[in-house]
Parts: structure tokens; sequence; C-alpha cells
């Protein structure tokens, strides 16, 4: 039987039925460990990249700069190019918007996923997926965010709901874990290898502000956002 754009449509708006709690609380437990096993993070660390450099961008966009190219490298690192101002309140905001990108993305998830719209929520990754291939610039970039829509689409498309739905819990539960970790790997990095042009730095030259309290900015938040998130899903 052929399927129409429609039928895609109507499945895509069409609500899921929550999954029962102990799958939600497994995937939970298994994002967090994701986090928190150096081998698995090393891979998954690939898809905060992508958040952090894609919150850089937005914030970019919607701050009136023209955004000119994003770089994602294979040590997971990355780089977002905009042009305008290069002081004031819209480059402050984009070079912050970073490290807190990934909980923020998460939370912004759970609130998808408490209206039990799980096809939906895949799909707009896709979609934010799809405009960040736009912007990148380099070959790897290229392959992280194919990849990374290549596996969100084979579950969203190839897989019945309850797989879709263990699967999105526990891509939105790593998102919101994920960003508290590299806020620490910054401080280290900072304290062995000071560079100038870690966001934390940017934006001391930015506000005059030590380098080291914006890292606690970027901690403070992630963490704030996390524990929202966990009171949401596992407590509210």
């Amino acid at each position: 039987m052929e399927t129409t754009f429609g039928d895609v449509w109507q499945e895509v708006l069409t609500t899921q039925a929550e999954p029962e709690q102990w799958i939600v609380i497994a995937a939970a437990a298994l994002a967090l460990a994701a986090v928190l096993f150096n081998p698995v993070w090393r891979v998954g660390r690939n898809v905060v990249t992508i958040a952090h450099e894609g919150g850089h961008a937005l914030v970019a966009l919607l701050s009136g700069r023209q955004l000119t190219g994003i770089r994602l490298h294979s040590d997971t690192s990355g780089v977002t190019v905009s042009r305008g101002r290069p002081s004031g309140i819209g480059m402050i905001l984009t070079v912050f918007a970073g490290y807190v990108s990934s909980s923020i993305i998460g939370l912004l998830g759970i609130l998808v996923l408490m209206t039990d719209h799980i096809t939906a929520l895949l799909w707009l990754s896709l979609v934010v997926l799809a405009a960040m291939l736009l912007m990148i610039r380099n070959i790897y970039g290229v392959i992280s965010v194919v990849g990374t829509g290549a596996i969100v689409f084979a579950v969203s498309w190839f897989t019945p709901t309850e797989v879709q739905a263990a699967f999105a819990y526990l891509f939105i539960w790593f998102l919101l874990f994920a960003g508290v970790r590299p806020v620490f790997e910054l401080q280290r990095q900072r304290v062995r290898q000071p560079s100038p042009h870690s966001d934390a730095d940017q934006l001391a030259r930015l506000t005059g502000l030590p380098g080291t309290l914006w890292v606690m900015v970027f901690a403070l938040v992630n963490i704030a956002v996390t524990g929202l998130g966990v009171w949401l899903l596992l407590i509210a």
C-alpha cells in the first residue's frame, strides 16, 4: 500500500501512549551511564557538540548576527562563525548559549514528551538537524550530523511506537544529563591548558567578569535545568 504525505503527516502529529514508568526510569539510568562511562561518552559527546554549536548558531541568528558556518571536529570540539558586532548583548548571548544548549534542549524535549507527541519530537529533531546541515562546513561535521539524523530517522520510520518511545526518552535524558559534564571538562582544560578562545574566556573579555565565574554560571544553569527535568518526569 502506497504511503502518502498526508499519511506521514498524520502519523507524525498523532499522540502515542506514554510508556510505562519503568521504561522512563531505565532510559534515564542508561543515559546517565552513557555520560559517566568514558568509552560511550567519547562517542555520545558528538551529539552534545551538535547541540552546543547549534545553540551558538540559533542565538546568533536570533540576535541579528549573520551565520557563516559551523565546523564539527573528531575531537568533539566545534566552531560556529558569525558576523556582526564583536561586542554587546547579542555577542554575549551567542557565546553563552553553547554550554547550556544541551540541557535546555533536553528540558524542551521533556516538555514535548509530556504531551505524548513522541514521533513528532523525533521528526522535529530531524528538521533541526537538516537545517543545521546546511551550515556545516567540513566533512566530519557532515558525517556527524547525517549519522545522527540517520539513527533518528531509522527509529522513527522503521520501529514500533514502543521502541520509538524508549529511544526518545533515552535521547532526551542523554541531552539533559550531558550538559553538565562538559562544563567540568571545560574548567579542567582551562587549568591545564589555558586558552583565550574558550567560551568562558571569551565571555570574560566581553563582560569583564572572570572566566571561572562564567564556568560556575554554566554549571548552575545546567544543574538547575537537569533537576527540573528529573522532577517533571519522575516526581511531578
